[in-house]
Order: C-alpha cells, then structure tokens, then sequence
C-alpha cells in the first residue's frame, strides 16, 4: 500500500516537471521558428499530453473493456475543460482569447457530435475509425497552413521594417510573450526539452494512474468507476501539469490551445486509431449523461473563447466545482462507463 501512495506521489512530480520542460520548449520552438503558441499547443503539446489515453484506450479496448475506453476519453474531455482550465485560473489569470481559438473550437465542437452520432451506432468499428481519422488529418493540414501563413506574415512584416521599428513588430507579434528568460535560446534544446516533456508526461501518468487506482480498489470503490473517474482524471493530468505551468509563465496560447488540441485528437486520434484496430462497445450509461456534459463543455469553452474571457479565480473556482459536482453525480449513479 505503501509503494501505491509512493507512485502516486512520485507520478504527480514526474508530471510537473515535464508538463514545465514541455511548455518551454514548445514556446521556444514557436518563437525561434515565428510559428503561433496555439499551433503549438494544439499540435506538439496536445499530442503529447493525449499520449496516456491512446495507451490506456487501445489497451482496454484490446481487453474487451470498451467502457473503460470511451469513459477514459470521454471523462477526459470534461476533465480538460472544467478541471484543466478551472484549476490553473485558481492559480493565475487565463486568457481564452487568442486568436483563432474560436474557430478552433468550433472545430472541436463539430467533432463531438460526430463522435456523439457514432456512439449511437455501436459498436464503433473500422469505418467510424476511418471517418476519425479523416477528420484528424483535415485538423492537421488547417493548423499546418495556419503555421504557414503566420510565417509568411512575419517575413514579410520584417522585410518592409528595419531597426526598432521591426523589432517592436516582433515582439508584439510574440503573443505579449516578451519575458523569454525561461525560454532555451537554442532551437536544438528546445527540441531537446519537448522529448523530455513527451517520455516524461506519459511516465508519470502511468505511476499516477496505477498508485491511484489501486488505492482506489483499496477503499472499495468499483473499478467501473474508476475508469471514468480516476484513470480518467489520472490521464488528463498531463494536461493539467502542462495547462498549470503555461497559465503560471503566462504562455495563455499554449495553454488553450493545449486544451483544445488534447481534446481533439482525444476524440479524433485515440477513439480513431483505437477503432481501426478492434471494434470499440459503448455502454447506454455513457450514452445517457456522459457524453452530453462533454458536448456542454466543448459547448462552453467556445463561448469562452469567442467572448475572448480571461479565466480568473471566480470563474476557475465555478469550474472546478463544476467538475466535482460531476463526479459526485457519476460516483452516485454508479456509471459503469
């Protein structure tokens, strides 16, 4: 029991420290390369901090636990928007508005009721994972020419500028992002930091995922459950440790485009490669509630971002309670999801 309580504390340490080196190699790569923070966190960061639930997904999934694998990702999207955006604004001021996250969150609204449509019509098997997939790639080439086009503003801003003139341009165009002391100078550590946040992110959450819930066992609580709760919360903690250290060094654009990002290769990524691979079963209690709050907060963060609001500890504090109330709610109604 001991050794369960040791992992779960040396996990969240482990999730920390990458969620940090993680953040500030990706800002680092992003400002030598002129590519915009959100692409950034909704491509590198988003991927790497979803890792946990593509192992955990496809691994139930190929144990016949279809429930675990959809309530990992789907508690996982509720987690992301009320905890993961929730608890950081409890700790410093998190601004929704930067640019183009509200088309991107449109995005990941559209996405959710494809998802939600595909869960009506289980099992979700090889063509639904094809359509996933799909819509994974057209997600991709938009953020691509969106890196793009930054690029290409950029260059030509700094060619029809010269002196301090252009170097105000660019530091204004760095996202209001002109502390870039905890930032590597070197593009080759940067890189250096985000392998590290990547092997890192996953490691933890693996000694997070089995302290907490073998402890969880250990207090009688079902491991149905659990797969909506604890292994749920346990691979959003990623997210969580990246979204914390974004909000506290004031990267806003990592940390919304993080969340945003993870939530759509959740749907897109893990329930489409995951389904290419076996036939995933939904289980009618997912159907009744669960999937409706996550469209509520896929909902939620777009009226977040559209209205350009920045998270303060209120909001946060309303959020976050939000999440608890929720799972309490699941806890109560004894999900087997």
């Amino acid at each position: 029991m001991l050794f369960d309580y040791i992992s779960l504390a040396g996990g969240l340490v482990v999730l920390i420290i990458a969620g940090d080196v993680l953040v500030r190699g990706s800002v680092g790569i992003a400002q030598r390369l002129g590519i915009p923070n959100l692409v950034i966190g909704l491509t590198i960061v988003a991927f790497g901090t979803s890792a946990p639930e593509l192992v955990i997904s496809l691994k139930a999934a190929l144990e016949g636990a279809g429930g675990i694998a959809i309530g990992n990702v789907v508690g996982s999207n509720i987690a992301n928007v009320l905890l993961v955006l929730g608890m950081p604004a409890l700790i410093a001021a998190t601004p929704c508005g930067e640019t183009g996250a509200t088309r991107n969150a449109l995005f990941m609204v559209a996405v959710t009721i494809v998802f939600m449509a595909l869960c009506f019509f289980t099992p979700i098997g090889l063509t639904a994972g094809v359509i996933l997939l799909a819509l994974l790639g057209v997600f991709l080439a938009a953020s691509t020419m969106m890196a793009r086009k930054h690029r290409k503003e950029q260059m030509a801003i700094a060619a029809a500028s010269a002196g301090a003139a252009a170097a105000e341009i660019e530091v204004e165009d760095d996202d209001g992002l002109d502390d870039v002391e905890d930032v590597p100078d070197s593009i080759w550590i940067a890189l250096a930091y985000i392998v590290l946040g990547l092997v890192g992110l996953p490691l933890g959450a693996h000694f997070t995922i089995s302290g907490a819930t073998s402890i969880a066992t250990s207090w009688g609580v079902s491991e149905a459950v659990i797969g909506l709760t604890v292994i749920a919360l346990g691979t959003s903690l990623p997210e969580l440790a990246t979204t914390v250290m974004a909000a506290i060094r004031q990267h806003g654009a990592v940390a919304i485009g993080n969340v945003i990002g993870s939530n759509v290769f959740n749907l897109l990524a893990i329930i489409g490669i995951t389904a290419v691979i076996v036939p995933i079963d939904v289980p009618q209690e997912v159907l009744k509630l669960d999937i409706w709050v996550m469209l509520a907060c896929a909902i939620l963060l777009t009226i977040l971002a559209g209205m350009r609001i920045c998270l303060g500890r209120v909001s946060g504090a309303v959020m976050t309670t939000a999440y608890c109330a929720y799972i309490a709610t699941v806890y109560v109604l004894g999900h087997t999801s």
